[in-house]
């Protein structure tokens, strides 16, 4: 059973934690704003917290997105150690002979995987991620239950990959919101992986083909993400843009032409930098309840901490109207160890709930010996007679 503390004391630690600037009189939000497409989606990447959203559900065919996952999952197995950059990949007659957008590599060549990851995220070629998804899964096929299985590990529940390239094909389907997650994951994950995606141009083979998401020419703050593009799935962009430690991610799909996906993921950027902020309010490892009482330990007492950094997203002048609470155990018995769980931090905006957080022990606290357990267990007793 737990029992409620009142928190005002942390909800003026938070007002203090965050800067002088972001405690300004509140700003009032305009609805948000509506876009020519089919679906979309902002996110801050750090919290996940969903800022605007319509139509995110809604399953789509990604087309050339589709080669986040399998960039996502090529990134895993690099960072497992099992591939570098300079692994050699075969490319097959089935990769040579992929069409739409390509890298043009050579049938019968050997090319670096980190070559052919260039190709697949800043050329969008078609080639060179069946390439890679061969020679990762020993098939095309092989390489999208890899990444249907990805796709489940990261929540991604309405999503389902027929092949690596986004190629159109029956049932290969995603949401705006499955992207945002994939996309989040990348980022936060795999950050040196991530980095290829805000080049601007990539040249193989005597050719010199630019990225296609033109936010990366026309906003300093966006460094990725991904577009792609059939007839049936229309103009869709993945973009990410940072700005004074706030990085936000948007997802639009089904937009009727390239410029016209550039422009309306750039309004769900300029809404979401112009009236929210993130920021960190507390640290792992600061002290949120000192001092709890302990049965039946060596220590009478125990200091709550927390298990990890605490990053709140909120509209901008709202400070003062987030609302903390916390929960604690209602008795706390020894032995504990340490980072034990033992109660939660609860901070909500209005009826939103925006962080819910770990209390672990700072210390592990051994049992105490028979006389000094004996004793607690009589003060209890006497206690609970009063």
């Amino acid at each position: 059973m737990l029992k409620l503390l009142s928190a005002q004391l942390i909800s003026l630690f938070i007002i203090v934690a965050i800067s002088v600037a972001s405690a300004q009189a509140q700003t009032l939000i305009p609805a948000s704003p509506q876009l020519a497409a089919k679906s979309w989606i902002l996110i801050d990447a750090n919290t996940g917290r969903v800022l605007v959203e319509e139509n995110a559900d809604l399953p789509l065919p990604p087309a050339s997105l589709t080669k986040m996952m399998s960039s996502y999952v090529v990134a895993g197995e690099m960072a497992s150690g099992k591939y570098t950059n300079a692994s050699k990949v075969p490319i097959s007659v089935t990769a040579w002979k992929m069409g739409g957008s390509k890298m043009f590599v050579r049938e019968g060549t050997e090319v670096p995987l980190g070559e052919l990851l260039k190709g697949i995220i800043i050329q969008s070629g078609n080639d060179a991620t069946v390439a890679v998804a061969e020679y990762l899964a020993g098939s095309e096929s092989a390489f999208a239950d890899v990444m249907n299985q990805q796709a489940v590990l990261l929540g991604m529940s309405n999503s389902y990959f027929v092949n690596a390239t986004g190629w159109p094909a029956e049932g290969h389907v995603t949401t705006a919101r499955d992207l945002s997650l994939l996309a989040q994951a990348l980022i936060n994950e795999h950050p040196n992986h991530y980095a290829l995606y805000s080049e601007k141009y990539y040249e193989y083979n005597g050719i010199k083909q630019p990225n296609r998401n033109r936010l990366l020419w026309r906003d300093k703050s966006v460094d990725g993400m991904k577009t792609g593009h059939t007839e049936e799935a229309g103009y869709c962009l993945v973009a990410s843009a940072e700005r004074n430690g706030m990085r936000l991610i948007s997802v639009v799909m089904g937009a009727r032409s390239e410029e016209a996906r550039a422009q309306e993921s750039q309004k769900l950027l300029s809404y979401g930098f112009r009236y929210y902020e993130t920021a960190k309010v507390f640290s792992a490892g600061d002290v949120l309840q000192a001092d709890n009482r302990v049965w039946f330990g060596k220590q009478d007492s125990v200091d709550l901490v927390l298990a990890e950094d605490v990053f709140l997203t909120f509209p901008r002048g709202a400070i003062k109207q987030l609302a903390s609470n916390i929960h604690v155990d209602a008795t706390l018995e020894a032995p504990l160890t340490s980072q034990q769980e033992l109660g939660r931090l609860v901070v909500t905006y209005k009826d939103e709930v925006l962080a819910d957080k770990k209390l672990v022990a700072d210390q592990p606290i051994a049992e105490a010996g028979f006389f000094s357990r004996l004793w607690d267990r009589l003060v209890q007793f006497v206690l609970n007679l009063l």
